[in-house]
This record gives structure tokens, C-alpha cells and sequence, in this order.
């Protein structure tokens, strides 16, 4: 028997009245969206704390930070005709336009804004996987933890004041992070630098996000909550989250670490899935 990779159509609905968020991302007989324990997502008002209702939230231009998970989320965007949709804010007008190629799944973004506007964007996409699924990324890619992950690593180990540690993937600082495994009381975040493509494995099931852009710093952050957050309620959520900067907080986002709109007044970007599966 000939065995390889054959594609899974994907199909995807959101909705433009809360926040421009992805609601399903279905194929194969998987949906591979989590839907989150928080009710009042619908109830959401501008600038109201963040509702983890899972989907694929659209963090702009921050995601951690303030606004927390940024502007764009907790907005209604209108109807720009088939498969597109805007938000307009006094800074920058945001245009998403989603089609099905084939069963592959394309996103393009258009950002327009005043030439040296800052940001940081990314498709806040929370995954329902299976204790053992992993991410693949090239290894060596370097990674930067974010501070709550300085309690998984042996004291003094974090840089006093620093806002990530850098190391490699996958194990930054030998704390082994590609693996989801099953719920053990932790949670951190990393980001993934100059990694435009990842792939989710899980079972036979595969899930690609690769992001396009030119002359901008292409990322992908990782959310591996394994029961750790929030102190109050904890429950489990993975979010795989391909970005357009390097640092989670645009506050804390160096000269290299945000997208910078150029002369033109606009920035362009693509988001790809796909589902290869093994067959």
C-alpha cells in the first residue's frame, strides 16, 4: 500500500458582528477550533476585559498589553462584500477578505495606517487538541519565553527585569515546549522568531499556518495552558498564533520586534491553512 499525504478540505465561518472572530475551521470531520468556558463573548463591549470564548480571535495592534488582546476584538467590523471584512479606528483601517481555494483556507490582510505606524498583529487561534499533539517548527529557531514561564525554570535562571528569555527550539532554557501532553498545572507563552510556518500534528491529522509578508518580522506565538491559568478557574487551551512582530505587548517590542507601515501607507500579509492527512 502506497502511503503519504493526501488534503482535507477545510471550510471556516466567523463573525463580523463580534469582533471579526473565527468561529469554526472544520474538515475531515474535525473541528479544530476550541470553544473556552467564558460566557458574554456577544455581551462584549469596546475596551471591556477579554472574554476567552476560543475561536480565532484578531489581536491588533497588541496582544498582550492595552488594550489587553488589542483593539480590534471586542469591535464590530462591517460587511465589505463576499468573504471580506472591516474594522475601521481612528489609527488604522483593517480589511480581511477570506476565500476556500481548494479546500485550503486563505486570509488576506490590509492594514492601512500613517507611514511609522507600529504594531503587532496575530490570528489568536485556539486549537482543540489532543493531549498528544506537538507543534513542529524548524529546530534552532529561536524562541523567547515569556515571564510566567520563569516558575518552570530553576531559580535565577530568568534575567532580572527582562521581558523574555531567548533560547532554542524546541527545549529555550531546556524547558521542552512542542509537546501539548496532558494537563499539568502550567501555563506560558513564547514566540517563535522569524518562523513563518508551523504545522500542528495530532494523531493522522496535520493543521499548516504559514504567513506571508514582505519586509515585515513574521512570527508565530505559542499559548500552552495546561490547566495553569487563569488562578481563579484554570482550564486547558493551546493556542498556535502566527504574528506579525516579535513580542507579545507592543509595549515591551523593540525596533525589530513590530511591523512598521512603510511610505505607502499600507502593509499587505496572507494567512494560509491547510490539512494535510496521513493516509
Amino acid at each position: 500500500m502506497v502511503t503519504g499525504k493526501r488534503p482535507v478540505a477545510l471550510r471556516v465561518a466567523y463573525d463580523a458582528a463580534h469582533g471579526g472572530r473565527w468561529t469554526s475551521l472544520r474538515g475531515g470531520g474535525r473541528e479544530w477550533l476550541w470553544r473556552g468556558p467564558e460566557p458574554g463573548r456577544h455581551e462584549v463591549r469596546p475596551d471591556d476585559a477579554f472574554v476567552d470564548a476560543g475561536g480565532l480571535e484578531e489581536c491588533l495592534p497588541t496582544v498582550r498589553g492595552e488594550p489587553d488582546h488589542g483593539e480590534v476584538w471586542s469591535r464590530p467590523w462591517r460587511d465589505g462584500g463576499p468573504g471580506t471584512a472591516v474594522i475601521e479606528r481612528p489609527t488604522f483601517t483593517l480589511t480581511r477578505r477570506i476565500i476556500d481555494s481548494g479546500g485550503v483556507v486563505v486570509a488576506d490582510y490590509r492594514l492601512a495606517a500613517d507611514p511609522g505606524y507600529r504594531f503587532v498583529w496575530a490570528a489568536h487561534a485556539l486549537l482543540d487538541l489532543s493531549p498528544a499533539a506537538r507543534l513542529d517548527a524548524p529546530a534552532g529557531t529561536p524562541t523567547r519565553l515569556h515571564p510566567e514561564a520563569a516558575a518552570l525554570l530553576p531559580p535565577g535562571s530568568w534575567p532580572t527585569g527582562d521581558p523574555w528569555l531567548t533560547g532554542s527550539w524546541p527545549a529555550p532554557a531546556g524547558l521542552t515546549v512542542d509537546t501539548f501532553g496532558p494537563d499539568d498545572g502550567t501555563a506560558l507563552g513564547a514566540v517563535l522568531l522569524d518562523c513563518a510556518r508551523v504545522q500542528v500534528i495530532d494523531g493522522a491529522d496535520r493543521l499548516t499556518l504559514e504567513l506571508e509578508c514582505s519586509g515585515q518580522p513574521r512570527s508565530t506565538a505559542l499559548w500552552r495552558n495546561l490547566g495553569g491559568w487563569p488562578a481563579n478557574g484554570p482550564y486547558r487551551s493551546v493556542g498556535v498564533e502566527p504574528m506579525l512582530g516579535a513580542a507579545f505587548d507592543l509595549a515591551d517590542a523593540g525596533p525589530a520586534d513590530a511591523a512598521v507601515v512603510p511610505p505607502t501607507g499600507e502593509v499587505t500579509w496572507r494567512l494560509t491553512i491547510s490539512a494535510p492527512r496521513n493516509h
